[in-house]
Protein backbone atom coordinates (compact mmCIF):
# COMPACT_ATOMS: atom_id res chain seq x y z
CA UNK A 1 0.00 0.00 0.00
CA UNK A 2 1.22 3.56 -0.80
CA UNK A 3 -0.64 6.63 0.40
CA UNK A 4 -0.48 9.57 -2.39
CA UNK A 5 -1.58 12.77 -0.81
CA UNK A 6 -4.49 11.79 1.13
CA UNK A 7 -5.41 8.67 -0.72
CA UNK A 8 -4.20 5.09 -0.23
CA UNK A 9 -3.63 3.25 -3.54
CA UNK A 10 -3.80 -0.58 -2.42
CA UNK A 11 -2.23 -2.94 -5.64
CA UNK A 12 -3.34 -7.11 -5.81
CA UNK A 13 0.06 -8.16 -6.89
CA UNK A 14 0.56 -11.73 -7.78
CA UNK A 15 1.28 -11.17 -11.63
CA UNK A 16 2.58 -14.67 -12.20
CA UNK A 17 -1.34 -15.83 -12.20
CA UNK A 18 -2.67 -12.60 -13.77
CA UNK A 19 -3.11 -11.38 -9.88
CA UNK A 20 -4.88 -13.99 -8.48
CA UNK A 21 -6.07 -13.70 -5.05
CA UNK A 22 -4.81 -16.28 -2.51
CA UNK A 23 -5.94 -16.50 1.78
CA UNK A 24 -2.75 -14.59 2.45
CA UNK A 25 -3.49 -12.01 0.05
CA UNK A 26 -6.80 -11.60 1.38
CA UNK A 27 -5.40 -11.25 5.19
CA UNK A 28 -3.19 -8.79 4.07
CA UNK A 29 -5.91 -6.97 1.92
CA UNK A 30 -7.86 -6.65 5.60
CA UNK A 31 -4.84 -5.44 7.36
CA UNK A 32 -3.94 -2.70 4.66
CA UNK A 33 -8.08 -1.71 4.85
CA UNK A 34 -7.54 -1.58 9.17
CA UNK A 35 -4.81 0.80 8.68
CA UNK A 36 -6.48 3.20 5.69
CA UNK A 37 -9.14 3.36 8.50
CA UNK A 38 -7.22 4.07 11.41
CA UNK A 39 -5.02 6.95 9.51
CA UNK A 40 -7.47 9.81 9.40
CA UNK A 41 -5.97 12.20 6.94
CA UNK A 42 -6.51 9.29 4.22
CA UNK A 43 -9.83 10.80 2.70
CA UNK A 44 -10.01 8.00 -0.68
CA UNK A 45 -8.53 4.39 -1.27
CA UNK A 46 -8.05 3.12 -4.55
CA UNK A 47 -7.69 -0.86 -5.48
CA UNK A 48 -5.71 -1.42 -8.08
CA UNK A 49 -4.07 -4.46 -10.28
CA UNK A 50 -0.29 -4.77 -10.68
CA UNK A 51 1.06 -5.44 -14.29
CA UNK A 52 -1.68 -3.97 -15.74
CA UNK A 53 -4.57 -6.85 -14.70
CA UNK A 54 -7.23 -6.01 -12.58
CA UNK A 55 -7.78 -9.97 -10.58
CA UNK A 56 -7.68 -13.10 -12.12
CA UNK A 57 -9.88 -14.13 -9.27
CA UNK A 58 -8.45 -17.03 -6.65
CA UNK A 59 -5.35 -18.70 -7.34
CA UNK A 60 -6.56 -21.60 -8.42
CA UNK A 61 -2.72 -23.44 -7.73
CA UNK A 62 -4.52 -23.76 -4.08
CA UNK A 63 -7.13 -26.04 -5.47
CA UNK A 64 -5.13 -29.66 -5.62
CA UNK A 65 -6.60 -32.85 -6.82
CA UNK A 66 -6.07 -33.52 -3.37
CA UNK A 67 -7.62 -30.61 -1.32
CA UNK A 68 -11.35 -31.08 0.09
CA UNK A 69 -12.82 -27.97 -0.30
CA UNK A 70 -15.10 -28.36 2.80
CA UNK A 71 -11.92 -29.29 4.48
CA UNK A 72 -11.76 -26.97 7.92
CA UNK A 73 -8.12 -25.51 6.31
CA UNK A 74 -9.18 -24.78 2.97
CA UNK A 75 -12.94 -23.24 4.12
CA UNK A 76 -10.69 -20.67 6.56
CA UNK A 77 -8.91 -20.05 3.25
CA UNK A 78 -11.53 -19.08 1.25
CA UNK A 79 -13.23 -17.30 4.08
CA UNK A 80 -10.23 -14.76 4.00
CA UNK A 81 -10.33 -14.26 0.51
CA UNK A 82 -14.49 -13.13 0.88
CA UNK A 83 -13.73 -11.16 4.40
CA UNK A 84 -10.69 -9.17 2.11
CA UNK A 85 -14.02 -8.62 -0.11
CA UNK A 86 -16.49 -7.65 2.95
CA UNK A 87 -13.70 -5.47 4.27
CA UNK A 88 -12.77 -3.43 1.32
CA UNK A 89 -16.84 -2.48 0.98
CA UNK A 90 -17.12 -1.17 4.51
CA UNK A 91 -13.63 0.93 4.50
CA UNK A 92 -14.34 3.86 5.71
CA UNK A 93 -13.39 5.80 3.38
CA UNK A 94 -14.87 6.12 -0.04
CA UNK A 95 -13.27 3.57 -2.59
CA UNK A 96 -12.46 2.94 -6.27
CA UNK A 97 -11.14 0.44 -8.53
CA UNK A 98 -8.74 1.14 -11.31
CA UNK A 99 -9.70 -1.67 -13.45
CA UNK A 100 -7.56 -2.97 -16.12
CA UNK A 101 -6.86 -6.18 -17.82
CA UNK A 102 -9.54 -8.16 -16.83
CA UNK A 103 -11.19 -9.18 -13.72
CA UNK A 104 -12.68 -12.30 -13.40
CA UNK A 105 -14.58 -14.71 -10.86
CA UNK A 106 -13.17 -13.80 -7.56
CA UNK A 107 -11.92 -10.29 -9.04
CA UNK A 108 -15.42 -9.23 -10.40
CA UNK A 109 -16.29 -9.90 -6.44
CA UNK A 110 -13.21 -7.30 -5.95
CA UNK A 111 -14.22 -4.63 -8.40
CA UNK A 112 -17.71 -5.08 -7.38
CA UNK A 113 -17.01 -4.17 -3.45
CA UNK A 114 -16.04 -0.85 -4.26
CA UNK A 115 -17.69 2.31 -4.40
CA UNK A 116 -17.06 3.40 -7.90
CA UNK A 117 -15.22 1.92 -10.71
CA UNK A 118 -12.56 3.18 -13.49
CA UNK A 119 -12.43 1.01 -15.69
CA UNK A 120 -10.41 0.60 -19.64
CA UNK A 121 -12.47 0.47 -22.34
CA UNK A 122 -10.76 -2.68 -23.45
CA UNK A 123 -11.09 -4.42 -20.03
CA UNK A 124 -12.71 -8.07 -20.01
CA UNK A 125 -15.09 -8.26 -17.32
CA UNK A 126 -16.99 -11.70 -16.33
CA UNK A 127 -17.76 -13.84 -13.77
CA UNK A 128 -17.00 -17.27 -15.03
CA UNK A 129 -17.69 -19.64 -12.57
CA UNK A 130 -20.11 -21.77 -14.25
CA UNK A 131 -18.12 -21.86 -16.83
CA UNK A 132 -15.47 -23.94 -14.59
CA UNK A 133 -17.93 -25.70 -13.45
CA UNK A 134 -18.13 -24.23 -9.61
CA UNK A 135 -20.84 -22.10 -8.44
CA UNK A 136 -20.63 -18.25 -7.70
CA UNK A 137 -19.67 -17.16 -3.89
CA UNK A 138 -18.13 -14.60 -2.63
CA UNK A 139 -21.80 -13.04 -2.92
CA UNK A 140 -21.59 -12.23 -6.43
CA UNK A 141 -25.18 -12.21 -7.26
CA UNK A 142 -25.91 -9.55 -4.20
CA UNK A 143 -22.55 -7.44 -5.71
CA UNK A 144 -23.59 -7.58 -9.40
CA UNK A 145 -27.36 -6.92 -8.66
CA UNK A 146 -27.31 -4.38 -6.39
CA UNK A 147 -24.96 -2.21 -9.12
CA UNK A 148 -26.59 -3.60 -12.49
CA UNK A 149 -29.71 -5.15 -11.49
CA UNK A 150 -31.41 -8.30 -12.15
CA UNK A 151 -30.61 -8.63 -15.64
CA UNK A 152 -26.81 -7.83 -15.29
CA UNK A 153 -26.55 -10.14 -12.26
CA UNK A 154 -28.48 -12.83 -14.52
CA UNK A 155 -26.08 -12.65 -17.43
CA UNK A 156 -23.15 -12.59 -15.32
CA UNK A 157 -23.52 -15.05 -12.83
CA UNK A 158 -26.05 -17.39 -14.76
CA UNK A 159 -25.14 -17.20 -18.59
CA UNK A 160 -21.50 -16.01 -18.43
CA UNK A 161 -21.56 -13.44 -20.38
CA UNK A 162 -18.51 -11.14 -20.51
CA UNK A 163 -18.87 -7.27 -20.93
CA UNK A 164 -16.38 -4.37 -22.42
CA UNK A 165 -15.26 -1.35 -20.22
CA UNK A 166 -17.91 0.47 -22.06
CA UNK A 167 -20.64 -1.93 -21.85
CA UNK A 168 -20.15 -1.70 -17.52
CA UNK A 169 -20.41 2.08 -18.25
CA UNK A 170 -23.70 1.62 -19.53
CA UNK A 171 -25.25 -0.75 -17.34
CA UNK A 172 -24.08 0.98 -14.24
CA UNK A 173 -21.40 -1.44 -13.48
CA UNK A 174 -18.86 1.55 -13.76
CA UNK A 175 -18.72 5.35 -13.72
CA UNK A 176 -16.48 5.86 -16.63
CA UNK A 177 -14.21 3.85 -19.06
CA UNK A 178 -11.35 5.69 -20.20
CA UNK A 179 -7.98 4.21 -22.84
CA UNK A 180 -5.60 1.42 -20.78
CA UNK A 181 -3.00 3.90 -19.78
CA UNK A 182 -5.16 6.31 -18.66
CA UNK A 183 -7.11 4.48 -15.93
CA UNK A 184 -4.75 5.05 -12.71
CA UNK A 185 -4.50 8.86 -13.56
CA UNK A 186 -8.24 9.14 -13.99
CA UNK A 187 -8.89 7.09 -10.38
CA UNK A 188 -6.15 9.56 -8.81
CA UNK A 189 -8.00 12.08 -10.00
CA UNK A 190 -11.39 11.46 -8.89
CA UNK A 191 -9.60 9.83 -5.45
CA UNK A 192 -7.92 13.66 -4.88
CA UNK A 193 -11.57 15.18 -4.93
CA UNK A 194 -12.67 13.03 -2.09
CA UNK A 195 -10.08 13.30 -0.50
CA UNK A 196 -9.48 16.50 0.15
CA UNK A 197 -11.20 16.91 3.63
CA UNK A 198 -11.04 13.09 5.03
CA UNK A 199 -13.44 14.06 8.17
CA UNK A 200 -16.52 15.96 5.67
CA UNK A 201 -15.87 12.81 3.42
CA UNK A 202 -15.83 10.00 5.55
CA UNK A 203 -19.21 11.48 7.23
CA UNK A 204 -20.78 11.63 3.62
CA UNK A 205 -20.01 8.32 2.74
CA UNK A 206 -21.22 6.64 6.19
CA UNK A 207 -24.75 8.31 4.98
CA UNK A 208 -24.25 7.30 1.45
CA UNK A 209 -24.05 3.59 2.60
CA UNK A 210 -26.48 4.03 5.05
CA UNK A 211 -29.34 5.36 3.17
CA UNK A 212 -28.60 3.47 -0.40
CA UNK A 213 -28.53 0.09 1.86
CA UNK A 214 -29.09 -2.59 1.17
CA UNK A 215 -31.67 -2.03 2.21
CA UNK A 216 -32.77 1.80 1.19
CA UNK A 217 -34.00 4.26 3.49
CA UNK A 218 -36.96 6.39 3.05
CA UNK A 219 -36.26 10.24 1.89
CA UNK A 220 -37.87 11.12 5.04
CA UNK A 221 -35.57 9.16 7.07
CA UNK A 222 -32.82 10.30 4.77
CA UNK A 223 -33.37 13.67 5.40
CA UNK A 224 -33.76 13.35 9.09
CA UNK A 225 -30.36 11.50 9.16
CA UNK A 226 -28.60 14.14 7.29
CA UNK A 227 -30.12 16.85 9.21
CA UNK A 228 -27.25 16.95 12.23
CA UNK A 229 -24.22 16.43 9.82
CA UNK A 230 -25.28 18.67 7.35
CA UNK A 231 -25.08 21.54 10.61
CA UNK A 232 -22.02 20.22 11.88
CA UNK A 233 -20.62 20.71 8.28
CA UNK A 234 -21.84 24.40 8.19
CA UNK A 235 -20.72 25.17 11.33
CA UNK A 236 -17.47 23.92 10.72
CA UNK A 237 -17.18 25.84 7.64
CA UNK A 238 -18.00 29.08 9.08
CA UNK A 239 -15.68 28.29 11.54
CA UNK A 240 -13.16 27.98 8.74
CA UNK A 241 -13.92 31.17 6.99
CA UNK A 242 -14.35 33.38 9.73
CA UNK A 243 -10.10 31.88 10.93
CA UNK A 244 -9.39 32.53 7.34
Amino acid sequence: MQVEGNVAVVTVSSPEVRNGLTAEMGRQLAEHCDAIDADLSIGAAIIRGDQGTFCSGADTRAWGANVDPASEEAYAGTSAVYEAFMRVGQLKVPTIAAARGAAVGAGMNLFLATDLRVVATNIRLLAGFLRIGIHPGGGFFTLAGRSGGREVAAALGLFSQEISGEEAVRLGLAWVAVPDDMVDEKAQELAQLAARDPELTRHALASFRTELGPPPVSWGAALEMERGIQMWSQRRRQMRLEGS
